[in-house]
């Protein structure tokens, strides 16, 4: 069994085909629920999300998209974290301005994800700093 440091380059050159294809797929995927919510769930399911539905299949294009982040050839787990951080404290800041659906935690939930992003910011930028 080679080692993961033996790794056939030929697999290695396939997967990252893979990975890439997987990744433009959930990108595509994400934006179709960003923008046409209501379409996908009619596609998918045979009937338009409504209400609420609307924002929970917003932030699952959220996630969707930062799986393709994540999923890219040459990114990270960090990147893909801090993709879906940032834009979900982006929407649910959205929502709580709005002020249509605001439920006791939304708002401590969004200075949560604020936190998480500013931490993972700082991680992805320290990590790409040259050590001197």
């Amino acid at each position: 069994m080679p080692s993961r440091n033996n790794i056939d380059p030929e697999k290695s050159n396939w997967m990252k085909k893979v990975l890439s294809i997987a990744a433009v797929l959930e990108v595509a995927t994400g934006v179709a629920l960003l923008i046409v919510p209501s379409l996908v769930g009619r596609l998918l399911f045979g009937a338009e999300f409504t209400g609420i539905v609307i924002a929970v299949a917003r932030v699952l294009g959220i996630a969707f998209l930062a799986l393709g982040v994540c999923c890219w050839p040459g990114s990270s787990a960090v990147c893909g974290m801090l993709t879906y951080s940032g834009l979900v404290t982006l929407y649910l800041l959205y929502l709580a301005i709005r002020g249509e659906w605001v439920g006791p935690l939304l708002w401590p939930v969004v200075a949560l994800h604020a936190i998480l992003t500013a931490l993972l910011a700082h991680a992805s930028f320290q990590s790409r700093k040259p050590e001197q």
